[in-house]
């Protein structure tokens, strides 16, 4: 199943449950191959449909993870049943438990200034083990080109296995495809608002809301002024066009992530 895609108005979005998708970072890391991964709901969906580099760089990932129930339901409607919900916060979890078997290391970069530092404590305190190796706050600001080479230079002498992206979207993304091929991590991960709540700074919405596709909507009344946009715009948008264009099943191409040609991260701060 998870060699298949589902094209959601373009993007392809992966066929996994959570142990596949941890399977398959597994695998990268085992093998030390370089690859990234886009963790995508109606957002990231609805922002591809007028960024066309977004989409690209989505469709070049090793996995493109659906976070949030439309996507998993658009997996069902495909015909992919067997799909669930990967969303960041849960796929941190999971990789942190098998992290702290494994011996994998993980760096944090992303978050506002003590946010990675908190979920590094967090981290630790449910994780026993768990190798963290080091954290960067950047700037709002596009770094330079000196700033950018030396903490890349920073990562890469931490030698983590995974370096987690918490810049939102399309911010992470775009630095992702640009990064894959510097950093020696095996796999990039971005979970945008995911390192907000695991360090606590966020609430998480109930599992009811969140099984029922209502998470949007506990965000939304937690964070209106920063969210009503997105939302109130998006998820219309979302649903007129699906219902137009039906997911459907594609086969995954063969040769996916640091391989890949993905377009050079734009400024998008």
């Amino acid at each position: 199943m998870e060699r298949r895609r589902i094209d959601v108005l373009g993007v392809h979005v992966t066929a996994l449950t959570m142990s596949s998708a941890i399977a398959r970072m597994a695998e990268w890391i085992d093998s030390d191959r370089h690859r990234y991964v886009c963790v995508t709901g109606v957002h990231g969906v609805i922002e591809s449909q007028t960024d066309v580099g977004l989409r690209e760089i989505h469709n070049a990932a090793g996995m493109v993870t659906p976070d949030g129930m439309p996507m998993v339901w658009s997996a069902h409607r495909a015909g992919a049943p067997d799909v669930e919900r990967v969303c960041g916060r849960d796929l941190l979890l999971e990789a942190s438990s098998a992290a702290a078997e494994r011996g994998w290391r993980f760096f944090f970069y992303g978050g506002k200034e003590g946010v990675p530092e908190r979920l590094t404590d967090r981290l630790r305190e449910l994780f026993f083990g768990l190798q963290v190796v080091g954290c960067y706050s950047p700037p709002f600001r596009p770094l330079t080109e000196d700033e950018d080479t030396e903490i890349v230079a920073r990562i890469n002498a931490l030698k983590p296995d995974i370096v987690w992206v918490g810049l939102s979207t399309p911010k992470q993304e775009y630095w992702m495809a640009d990064h894959v091929g510097r950093l020696d991590a095996s796999v990039l991960v971005g979970i945008g608002a995911a390192f907000d709540m695991v360090a606590g700074d966020v609430r998480s919405a109930p599992q009811w809301m969140q099984r029922a596709g209502l998470e949007w909507l506990f965000r939304l009344v937690h964070e209106p002024r920063r969210l009503w946009r997105r939302y109130l715009r998006n998820n219309p948008r979302f649903v007129l066009r699906i219902a137009a264009n039906p997911p459907r099943l594609v086969e995954e191409r063969v040769d996916l992530g640091a391989g890949s040609r993905a377009p050079r991260a734009r400024d998008v701060a």
